[in-house]
């Protein structure tokens, strides 16, 4: 066994090579990660600067916290721009459609920007999803946008971060500079999606995806992961602790200058 899986809740965090910040319950995670985005959307506006986040749809529970705090501080979002991290994909060309449950894009369209007064809303044309016909396009906006101000996600059970799936034989630099591409999902990330999403149907889960490259993860200023699952109790340390490796894509930020995870008390068990 390795020894950061032996750390108990009490002393996760200590020494660590990745900031963590150990919470309470699932809702502080999502409330800290909600409360960051409003908190430097604020800040950009008074100082005419457009927000340029990279966001998830896993994890999903800051965006109704974000969503109702926007509308009650009537946060305007007119110069923000929101680029989706990666969807499903059918074959290696076709997205799933948006009103199937697990598009992406359907749930930021429904339940985060449909949410927000019109008034206040990001504009439609500041929305960029992942187009596995044209992965460069977002690649190239991103850029010349200064790329992102912070890039908000999670971490799947192989260390993948989006749906940058562990390379083990590939160099880190090489890792690094990954651009957005569309992949083959591996099973482990099909299995535990599927136990997630669709009660365990693995036949049903779309086999392909298109997803944000790690030289854009790794490019914002600032990023910030939720953990909150019981196998994130094991994730988490070994991306904290492990050694860096694209084996496990999360270990890569030890090497990022402003990178924090967000850890719940479920999450800080110790795994065993």
């Amino acid at each position: 066994m390795h020894d950061y899986y032996r750390i108990p809740a009490a002393e996760l965090g200590k020494s660590t090579k990745i900031p963590l910040k150990c919470l309470g319950e699932s809702g502080e995670v999502f409330y800290e990660m909600a409360r960051e985005m409003v908190e430097t959307i604020e800040e950009n506006n008074a100082r005419g600067r457009r927000t340029v986040f990279i966001v998830p749809v896993g994890p999903v529970g800051q965006y109704p916290i974000f969503v109702r705090l926007v509308n009650e501080r009537r946060v305007s979002l007119k110069d923000c721009w929101f680029f989706n991290m990666d969807e499903y994909l059918l074959d290696e060309r076709t997205k799933i459609p948006p009103e199937d449950p697990l598009s992406f894009i359907g749930f930021m369209e429904k339940q985060v920007y449909g949410r927000i007064d019109p008034a206040l809303t990001v504009p439609p044309e500041q929305r960029i999803y992942p187009d596995p016909l044209d992965p460069g396009r977002g690649d190239a906006l991103l850029e010349r946008l200064g790329g992102a101000d912070i890039c908000f996600g999670g971490i799947g059970i192989n260390g993948h971060l989006a749906f940058n799936e562990p390379q083990p034989g590939l160099p880190v630099e090489a890792f690094l500079s990954l651009p957005t591409r569309v992949l083959a999902i591996s099973r482990e990330t099909l299995t535990a999606n599927a136990i997630g999403d669709l009660g365990g149907a693995i036949e049903d889960m779309p086999p392909y995806c298109v997803t944000i490259g790690f030289r854009q993860i790794f490019a914002a200023r600032k990023v910030r992961l939720g953990v909150f699952r019981d196998w994130h109790r094991a994730v988490v340390r070994r991306a904290a602790y492990g050694e860096v490796t694209p084996a496990f894509p999360a270990t890569l930020l030890q090497r990022h200058p402003d990178a924090l995870i967000y850890v719940n008390a479920n999450a800080a068990r110790q795994p065993f």
